[in-house]
């Protein structure tokens, strides 16, 4: 494939976004000169900044295609609450009739919660990590009821937010539903399932291989290396047309048909959002169902949802399932409901206990270790969802620039931040936010 300079810096411009939405919770740490050079919380809130406001906005305050500046920090504080205006996306309906109010009792002295960052010993009071991580919105369940809802920089109640990598938290969910319901045998081979897949690395890899990611795939997500895979990946899902001198897959289900084995599945955890994909494929395959007409069937429209929510998809409309999807903050506490409680939201059951338990149960801590993730240090992985092993229990659904719903099955608490943080990586943004969750589950269970 001969693609000239010119194209090939126009395609990078382009599928900027579509590389960060990847959504990877790197295991390197940011240093603090990288965070510090950054503008702080206030200085980069976009409704200060003016961005995008106007009629039309003025040029410097434009966040738009072609230029593809919408993921660059500053810009990123308004492109995560404005995906629809940015790229094609599909909807995941809820039921209108359905809709369920949430149960409040809102609390005091929370933000008055105190706990040490990581490797620090100044305290840090739960009100200042709100700045510390480029809060967006946040909202604390205790006891399925609202203690505390708080919308900051582009978001209201009303706001669809990217929630990045927490959309594969719902595809491996869907996936355990249809396990459960006798659907997909997580034995089975992929190639089973997908015959396209035969000769791709995921062809002899398990269902539960590729949904606890211990997929041992030639595949690199460096970023910083031009030739990577992950930029082919880019390529192949960007939704924009293809340059003519463009040769390589297109889509989603192209790219992964490609993607070769390395070693032998199930030895390590390896972070891959190619996983991510293919289980979209799988689940897709088995029902017969486009993947965003299956969550919706599945969960959205069952779980009393406020709002539809969106995803994004690429350029034949494929959802994307890795990363794609952008909701309001109460409508994914919805989802840290169902899960808190075995299945059941209202008091009635909507997902399978079986498919919840699976998911709660945690993944293979001495797999999870080879992938060296420092603020996770006793951590594991299972059907797309993070287990942390201390000692309330907690388990969560993450995503790059700070997105979380975090569970404590001990402190019956929920918390769900949505954020636009300057640096992706969440060893960037753990060491202030871990410690404050767990000193708000402290709090609570001491009320």
């Amino acid at each position: 494939m001969t693609i000239n300079k010119r194209v090939v810096q126009c395609i990078f411009r382009l599928i900027w976004l579509v590389n960060l939405s990847l959504c990877l919770s790197s295991a390197v740490s940011a240093s603090p000169d990288v965070i510090n050079k950054h503008l702080t919380d206030s200085q980069s809130d976009p409704t200060k900044l003016g961005l995008m406001t106007g009629f039309p906005p003025p040029v410097d305050k434009r966040v738009m295609l072609p230029d593809s500046n919408f993921f660059s920090f500053p810009n990123l504080r308004w492109s995560v609450c404005n995906m629809r205006a940015l790229l094609p996306t599909e909807n995941i309906k809820r039921d209108p009739f359905n809709a369920t109010p949430m149960s409040y009792a809102l609390m005091q002295g929370i933000d008055s919660v105190t706990f040490s960052p990581m490797n620090s010993s100044t305290r840090m009071s739960w009100h200042d990590s709100l700045a510390a991580n480029y809060t967006d919105g946040i909202l604390v369940l205790h006891k399925n009821k609202v203690v505390y809802e708080r919308y900051r920089g582009c978001m209201d109640e009303h706001t669809n937010h990217a929630a990045m990598s927490m959309t594969k938290s719902l595809t491996g969910l869907i996936a355990e539903i249809l396990i459960a319901r006798g659907k997909i045998d997580e034995s089975a081979k992929v190639r089973s399932i997908i015959p396209e897949l035969q000769g791709s690395a995921f062809g002899d890899a398990t269902v539960r291989q590729v949904m606890d990611m211990t997929t041992s795939l030639r595949y690199s997500e460096n970023y910083a290396d031009p030739n990577a895979d992950i930029w082919q990946y880019s390529y192949a899902a960007n939704p924009l047309p293809k340059p003519k001198e463009y040769a390589g897959p297109v889509g989603y289900f192209e790219y992964l048909q490609t993607v070769q084995k390395s070693g032998v599945h199930g030895k390590e955890f390896g972070y891959k959002t190619v996983n991510s994909d293919v289980l979209g494929w799988i689940v897709a395959r088995a029902s017969g169902k486009k993947f965003n007409v299956l969550a919706s069937e599945l969960i959205w429209s069952k779980l009393g949802m406020e709002y539809s929510a969106d995803i994004t998809v690429d350029g034949i409309g494929t959802p994307f399932a890795g990363g794609g999807l952008s909701a309001t903050l109460r409508d994914l506490a919805r989802i840290g409901i169902v899960m808190l409680n075995n299945g059941k939201i209202n008091g009635v059951q909507i997902i399978p206990t079986s498919a919840v338990a699976s998911i709660r149960q945690g993944g293979d801590k001495s797999v999870f270790s080879t992938a060296g993730f420092k603020t996770i240090p006793n951590g594991s992985y299972r059907s797309m969802w993070w287990h942390f092993h201390n000692e309330h229990g907690a388990f969560a659904a993450r995503g790059v620039h700070g997105q979380t719903i975090y569970i404590d099955p001990k402190a019956k608490m929920i918390i769900v931040r949505l954020s636009s943080h300057p640096v992706a990586a969440n060893s960037a943004i753990d060491p202030t936010s871990l410690p404050a969750y767990h000193a708000l589950a402290k709090f609570l269970l001491a009320q």
